[in-house]
């Protein structure tokens, strides 16, 4: 199969890669290499395959080197954005550009070439903004839903694009929806919770359970946004690999749905006050940490309701939390030196 993978330097798009390249799959990877640790995933996707293709090219603004790209692919994964609210907030024209404009390029490739490629896009919980009508329950170590929601939110949940970064993934959102109404072409929407595992080099702005475990690592300093009561459900890397391939073998049920996407109410975390007794547990030391003002547009608790995907394409997690972390913090330690030449 001809895979194309938008963002493939990333850490869901190089997983993505790996996945592909274990099935001998024809593989190529479109990357603007701008994020930390795109270089040493790639450098890693080559070891591997020393024949995979590498674009560089920028989908805001290399439209012809994406159309070239697209017309050559059966499986499109559009994993490339930026990634963090409080950069979105920063910088809203550059965020709308990656996450709106880019992803309207890569539509219009599709589009335009005539080709009947799958297309999965990595949108996000955020659509759904902070939820601030419902009744959020607080606890010792963490907030939660009411009984009624005991499952999660589901895909009927309204839309509230919060933060130009919610915005921006919103539109692109919602553009990849219809762009399977009006002109039939075979996309899937995968609105994601907290996704970590290997390959993720995360920063204080996004990819916080990577990011706290690479700061301990490497004698960092950790500031937690708010109280740290704040729940995700979370769900590893492998586990979200096999949803897009579960997805894909069910294209014809799949195709013009959006899925939620994350642990689901049984792999659930708050940020800090119930990761932080995990973090201790693995490391077996005490752990000091600081804090400050919750971020604009931070969601209390979000956690997946994943029946829809169950039922369309008979998916659920498998990977249990402390499981997962034990996994990432181990590739923490064997990439240390890795880690500490970026960080």
């Amino acid at each position: 199969m001809r895979t194309l993978v938008i963002g493939g330097a990333g850490f869901i798009g190089s997983n993505l890669a790996y996945e592909h390249l274990k099935r001998r799959d024809d593989v190529t990877i479109l990357d603007n290499f701008s994020r930390k640790g795109a270089e040493l995933n790639l450098k890693w996707l080559k070891s591997i395959s020393p024949h995979m293709k590498v674009i560089r090219a920028d989908i805001r603004y290399h439209q012809s080197q994406l159309e070239k790209a697209v017309s050559k692919a059966d499986l499109i994964y559009h994993m490339a954005a930026q990634v963090a609210v409080t950069t979105s907030v920063q910088d809203p024209r550059m965020d709308f550009e990656m996450n709106a404009l880019g992803t309207f390029n890569v539509l219009e490739a599709i589009r335009k070439k005539g080709e009947d490629p799958i297309l999965f896009f990595a949108s996000t919980n955020k659509v759904y903004g902070k939820m601030e009508d419902l009744s959020i329950h607080e606890s010792v170590t963490r907030y939660q839903f009411p009984a009624s929601l005991k499952n999660g939110i589901d895909e009927n949940q309204g839309l509230d694009f919060y933060s130009p970064y919610g915005c921006s993934k919103g539109a692109a959102d919602q553009y990849v929806l219809d762009y399977a109404r009006i002109y039939g072409l075979r996309t899937v929407v995968f609105r994601q919770s907290c996704i970590y595992g290997s390959r993720q080099f995360g920063i204080e702005d996004q990819g916080w359970i990577a990011w706290f475990i690479i700061a301990l690592v490497l004698n960092k300093p950790i500031t937690i946004y708010g109280d740290g009561k704040q729940v995700r459900d979370v769900l590893y890397i492998e586990d979200l690999v096999r949803a897009f391939q579960l997805a894909r073998k069910a294209i014809s049920r799949t195709k013009g749905q959006a899925f939620n996407i994350g642990g689901g109410p049984h792999y659930t975390l708050s940020v800090w006050k119930e990761f932080c007794p995990i973090l201790e547990k693995v490391m077996g030391k005490k752990i000091k940490a600081s804090y400050d003002q919750a971020r604009p547009g931070d969601q209390l608790v979000y956690v997946s309701n994943i029946k829809k995907a169950k039922k369309y394409f008979g998916w659920e997690p498998q990977i249990p939390v402390e499981k997962g972390i034990h996994q990432l913090y181990r590739w923490v330690l064997e990439n240390k030196n890795l880690l500490m030449k970026i960080f």
